[in-house]
């Protein structure tokens, strides 16, 4: 996605093999589905309830309306920012994509947060979730009390009506507030109300915790904590970097990559890495910046960095639609190709791509077509603010695409979007267009990256990638490459 300024929830067209893919991906699932233990239940002794209606209640509609409230009946203070439900449902297409929505709530829609999951084992009548959560500035409920109402919406992102009638949590006949277990709920990652979909237990993080100590060496792994000068430090070409200077997209026609706007400073004791992008409105005095990898070697394994992103701008007003982003990608041969990949974490601070405010977006790209526009991905996104450090992991096997962010999990991604060529590694923040602000005063917006890491064909856990991290540190190891070119 950030090669091509296009929205990530573009409405998705299938190839014949990209529907092949998908269909022996849903038999295999269901026959391992039959094979599930028994549904995953709550201790009735959780401390909390959740209460559903809908206020849609046809077979198909527009969209969906689960409306929630969680009632704390235990004896003690619940905060909110523990608590996450989990409402499932059958995707209406193998590719299908959904947005949520937060209609009105007595807790502002503000505090609440909607994101879509994939079952690891789908059944007859669920195969997504909409997991909802709460910000810390949904506060906590004393003993007794509930939330008040939660009227929230999803909806297939190409507005095509969607069918209600398979779908696990959903009841027609429940247009009044009462318990439903068929909606879970977990606290601080432990199952605390409901029951989920056989073979599905909603534990996050899982209920056995990973390893901390890193997996035997593999076949290859890169490291670079960014101990560089200034971007023309010889050491960045080679150890493999590159710098964009050459024009062309993402983001403003017109529009400079400036490597002086990448630049490099001690910070809590290692060395960062910063990108700036900065505009005084109009195309010619737009600077944008990337830092990627020169070669496209790395394929299946563990990505991770961690990135700091900003809500505001360093200096100047604030408005534009940015984005921050950490991906990896190879080059599209021609229009639909489907040996195309391209895995994203894009944060949009201030929104864009018709999104009002700030949003997350993790998108699997199997292909596009650039005109006209066609797109075939799959995506997650969390509409929250994400300013400040976080440590962003992306892990790509066989059979799937998994993103992690801050050691919890963000999203997972079908096997019908797995990359068949090599990739390369980037970073770059640039401007999907200059109405956000109009202003021609001049701002600079900042992304900055701590480290990054690749290990190949080894899917690492967060804590692994934390204690690998920590063992290159501990040595004062800046930089190692022994990724084999591809």
């Amino acid at each position: 996605m950030t090669r091509h300024d296009h929205h990530p929830a573009a409405q998705p067209r299938r190839t014949t093999r990209l529907r092949a893919l998908l269909a022996t991906a849903a038999v295999t699932a269901l026959g391992a589905a039959a094979l599930a233990a028994l549904p995953a239940t709550a201790n009735a002794a959780g401390g909390l309830t959740v209460q559903y209606r809908t206020s849609a209640t046809g077979a198909t509609a527009d969209q969906s309306e689960p409306w929630f409230k969680v009632k704390n009946t235990a004896t003690t203070a619940l905060p909110l920012s523990e608590v996450k439900l989990r409402y499932y449902f059958k995707a209406d297409a193998p590719g299908a994509t959904y947005r949520f929505a937060c209609s009105w709530a007595a807790k502002g829609c503000a505090n609440i947060t909607g994101t879509f999951g994939t079952l690891t084992a789908p059944t007859a009548t669920a195969n997504r979730y909409l997991e909802v959560g709460f910000t810390s500035g949904a506060g906590s409920l004393a003993p007794g009390t509930d939330t008040g109402d939660m009227q929230l919406r999803f909806y297939q992102s190409t507005w095509q009506p969607l069918r209600q009638s398979d779908d696990y949590s959903f009841d027609a006949s429940r247009t009044a507030y009462a318990d439903w277990t068929k909606v879970t709920a977990t606290r601080a990652g432990s199952l605390v109300w409901g029951t989920a979909p056989a073979g599905n237990t909603p534990t996050d993080p899982p209920t056995t915790p990973p390893p901390t100590t890193p997996p035997p060496g593999g076949s290859g792994t890169l490291w670079d904590d960014f101990s560089y000068t200034s971007y023309a430090d010889p050491k960045i070409s080679a150890n493999g970097w590159s710098v964009r200077s050459n024009s062309g997209g993402p983001g403003v026609p017109g529009a400079t990559w400036d490597p002086s706007n990448v630049t490099f400073a001690t910070s809590a004791g290692n060395t960062v890495m910063t990108l700036e992008t900065s505009t005084a409105g109009t195309a010619g005095t737009t600077e944008q910046a990337e830092v990627l990898t020169k070669a496209t070697k790395f394929q299946n394994g563990t990505y991770a960095a961690r990135v700091r992103f900003n809500d505001a701008p360093r200096s100047g007003p604030d408005g534009d639609h940015l984005v921050q982003t950490f991906f990896t990608i190879n080059d599209l041969k021609a229009p639909m190709a489907d040996d195309y990949a391209e895995y994203d974490f894009e944060y949009l601070p201030n929104g864009g791509w018709g999104e009002p405010s700030n949003i997350l977006y993790t998108t699997s790209w199997e292909t596009y077509n650039p005109d006209p526009w066609q797109a075939v991905n799959q995506h997650t996104e969390a509409r929250q603010s994400y300013a400040g450090w976080h440590d962003l992991v992306l892990t790509i096997d066989g059979s799937s695409i998994t993103y992690f962010i801050d050691g919890q999990l963000f999203g997972t991604h079908d096997a019908a979007y797995l990359p068949e060529r090599p990739m390369s590694i980037n970073f770059n923040q640039w401007l999907i267009d200059l109405t956000g602000q109009t202003s021609t005063t001049p701002r600079a917006y900042e992304q900055q990256v701590d480290y990054v890491l690749h290990v190949k064909d080894q899917v690492l856990t967060p804590a692994q990638v934390n204690a690998k991290v920590a063992a290159y540190r501990s040595t004062g190891t800046a930089f190692e490459d022994t990724v084999p070119a591809a």
